[in-house]
């Protein structure tokens, strides 16, 4: 991938090339920020731009054999570590064990996110960067790099990482083989080891501009100018949203209609059906269902703010904006922080691998409670 592939952050590309061309390459650096906004697919193109044998100034040339192998993720002095999945055919799985995988569905959806890349391995399982990736990190970086200057191991998702394998990564980056470089791509970085986070060179990738993701959404979809501003200020930033909403993807109308009828049903009180529900809910996976709190707590939020009119502040589909302005004078002063606060602490106990049912039970009995203030 070269620089003028990746929306925006011109500012960003300008450091990173500058970081080479002034030979100051940290060995590790993190790219930390929000999803959606091309954190890999800036250490995709600084990686590229770091081993090109021909560069143009600000970017790669993409037409060197380096170029040519790094634009299809098959240079062999470039890997990969990434969050994967357990099954029947991969019981004790490393990246590699999904490499293919990967490349395809990196070369089809270069924005994307952990929910699409677990979906696109028809996974129901929360996927982990499990203990034995660490020995495959080792064995790859003991070797000599085989035709570049610099290995690149690119750790997508750190905060992903088995504690075991996160211990043996510190080591690597306390004494890294020479000539390696490492990216770290995190959506959430205060979740990496601390140790980890003190050894790499920080740097911040904030939200797309609303301009950007707009130019960006006409060049990829059929659109008008005000349909892609619309969409780009739904995004809030995030690029791979603003694809989904332009598509109105079946993952975010299904967590609508969750959502209303879980709203409906608590205040109406109807218990028998609020166990339905959650039994339709406990038949997602644990991804699905940390992805849905997600969305009803953006939900909650914005009803909040159309409580108080503020309507600068609002962030609905005209779907959502509808179904608000009916439901939003029951989100208010007196329950917005709790059931927020209920939401989010859902969503903990799940990534704790709490029983959904349970939870959801509790959460949705709360929440009748909670619609009444």
């Amino acid at each position: 991938m070269k620089f003028n592939e990746v929306i925006g952050h011109e500012r960003i590309k300008k450091h990173l090339v500058n970081m080479v061309n002034e030979n100051r390459v940290s060995h590790a650096q993190l790219f930390g920020g929000p999803e959606g906004v091309g954190k890999i697919n800036l250490a995709l193109a600084f990686a590229q731009y770091l081993n090109c044998q021909n560069r143009q100034g600000d970017d790669s040339c993409g037409e060197c054999p380096s170029c040519v192998k790094y634009s299809k993720l098959i240079h062999p002095d470039l890997h990969f570590v990434f969050p994967v999945v357990k099954s029947t055919k991969h019981k004790n799985p490393v990246s590699d064990s999904y490499i293919n995988e990967w490349r395809q569905f990196v070369l089809n959806e270069p924005y994307f996110n952990i929910r699409q890349w677990f979906t696109f391995l028809d996974a129901d399982k929360q996927g982990l960067i499990y203990s034995q990736e660490s020995q495959e990190i080792i064995k790859k970086l003991s070797l000599k790099t085989f035709e570049a200057k610099y290995k690149v191991m690119i750790i997508w998702l750190p905060e992903k990482m088995h504690v075991a394998a996160a211990n043996k990564l510190l080591k690597l980056l306390e004494e890294p083989p020479e000539g390696t470089v490492f990216l770290l791509v995190s959506d959430n970085p205060n979740e990496i080891l601390g140790t980890i986070q003190s050894r790499a060179q920080r740097l911040n990738i904030p939200a797309l501009e609303i301009s950007e993701i707009a130019k960006a959404l006409r060049l990829e979809y059929d659109i008008t100018e005000e349909e892609s501003e619309r969409f780009a200020k739904l995004s809030v930033g995030n690029y791979v949203a603003a694809k989904e909403i332009v598509g109105q993807g079946e993952e975010r109308a299904y967590f609508f209609d969750k959502f209303v009828g879980m709203m409906r049903l608590a205040y109406q009180r109807k218990l028998f059906d609020l166990i339905d529900w959650c039994d339709d809910m406990n038949r997602q996976s644990k991804e699905r269902q940390k992805n849905f709190f997600e969305f009803a707590l953006r939900l909650i939020r914005e009803n909040f703010m159309m409580n108080i009119q503020e309507q600068d502040l609002l962030y609905l589909t005209p779907e959502e904006e509808n179904f608000s302005a009916r439901f939003s004078p029951f989100i208010n002063d007196g329950n917005i922080l709790q059931l927020s606060e209920e939401f989010s602490l859902a969503h903990s106990h799940l990534e704790q691998n709490g029983n959904a049912r349970i939870i959801l039970m509790d959460l949705c009995l709360k929440v009748i409670m909670l619609l009444k203030q």
